[in-house]
C-alpha cells in the first residue's frame, strides 16, 4: 500500500524533521531564511531535493508555532505545498540552538548563514 504525500506529513512528521536536520548539518553552511509573504512572515530552513522534485522545510511563525512545510510538483506541473503545525514532541526534536537562532532571524527580519557545524556544537 503506497502512502500520500499528505499521509506523510501528517503521520510521519517526526521523521521528516529528523531527515531535513540531518541533511542541512551535513552542508557547509546552515541558511536560515526570512520569508514575508501576503498570508504571514517566517524564518525558515529548507532542504531541496532535486532529483524527486521535492522540498522540506521548517518554519517558526511566531515563538511557539512551527510548521512543517513539505512540497511536491504534481501530475500536471503544479507546486503543491501541504502544511503540518508542529506537536510539542515534533517541536521537541528541533535542536534548542537552532529555535534560538530561528527566533532571531523572525525578530530581526533578517536572514543568517551559520557554518554547518553550528548545530553538533550545541
Amino acid at each position: 500500500m503506497t502512502m500520500t504525500y499528505q499521509e506523510l506529513v501528517n503521520d510521519h512528521a517526526g521523521s521528516l524533521i529528523e531527515k531535513l536536520l540531518t541533511e542541512v548539518i551535513t552542508k557547509d553552511y546552515i541558511e536560515i531564511h526570512f520569508e514575508l509573504e501576503d498570508n504571514g512572515q517566517w524564518a525558515v530552513i529548507k532542504n531541496h531535493i532535486y532529483e524527486e522534485d521535492k522540498e522540506i522545510a521548517l518554519r517558526l511563525l511566531s515563538a511557539d508555532t512551527w510548521i512543517l512545510q513539505f512540497g511536491y510538483y504534481d501530475d500536471d506541473d503544479e507546486f503543491i505545498e501541504l502544511l503540518h503545525p508542529l506537536s510539542q514532541a515534533e517541536k521537541d526534536l528541533i535542536p534548542k540552538g537552532l529555535q534560538k537562532v530561528m527566533l532571531r532571524v523572525l525578530v530581526n527580519e533578517e536572514g543568517l548563514r551559520l557554518p554547518g557545524n553550528f548545530l553538533s556544537r550545541q
